[in-house]
């Protein structure tokens, strides 16, 4: 199928005119969010997999395929749509650029990647949990969009300074949420955390593993786990099944809540999700 859209779709390449805004994809919506946040109105910035949408198993919409033909920038993170994509991204559109924010992060970026692997932040694709990293990834779009478009690069060097302010905010809003003694362990679902575990000192205890539901001796093992370490709060993704996740909770007498990674509210969620880990939060 994806040949056809190759067919279809493959055109001259892009070309930016004077006063046209550079046409930017990401791959999801955080990215979103902090490309918007650098460069205001001088880009249009599509995210490929919008709200609701799985990365683990989304597949882009002729819709998309069209668009990106004309795109002048990509900017991937390594989430698994992005593995069985990638080729076939770079074939619609051979002169657009493609970024992968990982790079200056000095963390693995060609791994092998399923999406089923996040038992630690080295594997993880989910790096914008931590803020502090998401500020050095940003110095890196506010670099690539002003080598794209020179006309704002002063601009986008602006916008980024209030957005690095607004992320060291954040950082410290955060370790202060878990200055007092409070709980340091957390369970999710799916190990989208590993990154912001890492940062602020938690521990990140998850229900999947490489991808699979766990087995009975496993699922006893986390429930012992739960009950021993207090943890009452299980984080699940609005995209993917609950029901395991809502019968563990019955277990250990917590409760499920919805967290989502991928959400573009950035800072609003990760707030949220250290006052829930250290126990002052509402669901």
């Amino acid at each position: 199928m994806w040949r056809l859209f190759l067919m279809l779709f493959l055109v001259a390449p892009p070309v930016l005119g004077a006063g046209e805004p550079l046409r930017v994809f990401v791959s999801v919506m955080p990215l979103k969010t902090f490309v918007e946040r650098i460069a205001a109105d001088a880009v249009t910035v599509t995210a490929m997999v919008g709200p609701g949408h799985n990365p683990h198993t989304y597949d882009p919409a002729p819709r998309q395929i069209s668009a990106l033909a004309q795109a002048h920038l990509y900017i991937r993170v390594g989430v698994p749509f992005e593995d069985a994509w990638m080729t076939r991204i770079r074939a619609i559109n051979p002169s657009m650029e493609v970024m992968d924010v990982r790079a200056g992060l000095g963390l693995e970026t060609d791994h092998g990647h399923d999406g089923h692997d996040h038992g630690t932040a080295g594997h993880d694709p989910h790096v914008w949990t931590d803020p502090l990293l998401v500020k050095r990834m940003a110095a890196d779009i506010r670099d690539t969009l002003g080598r794209l478009d020179p006309a704002n690069a002063k601009a986008f060097a602006a916008n980024y300074q209030d957005f690095a302010a607004e992320l060291e905010a954040l950082h410290a809003d955060i370790r202060a949420i878990f200055a007092p003694p409070a709980n340091r362990r957390f369970m999710v679902y799916h190990p989208a955390w590993s990154h912001f575990a890492a940062r602020y000192g938690l521990t990140q205890m998850a229900i999947q593993q490489e991808g699979k539901e766990p087995g009975a001796r496993t699922l006893s093992t986390l429930i012992e786990a739960a009950q021993h370490h207090g943890v009452r709060v299980i984080f699940v993704q609005p995209q993917m099944d609950t029901r395991l996740a809502e019968r563990l909770a019955e277990e250990v007498g917590g409760r499920v809540v919805a967290m989502d990674p991928l959400a573009a509210d950035y800072g609003a969620t990760l707030r949220r999700a250290a006052r829930l880990i250290a126990g002052n939060g509402t669901p």
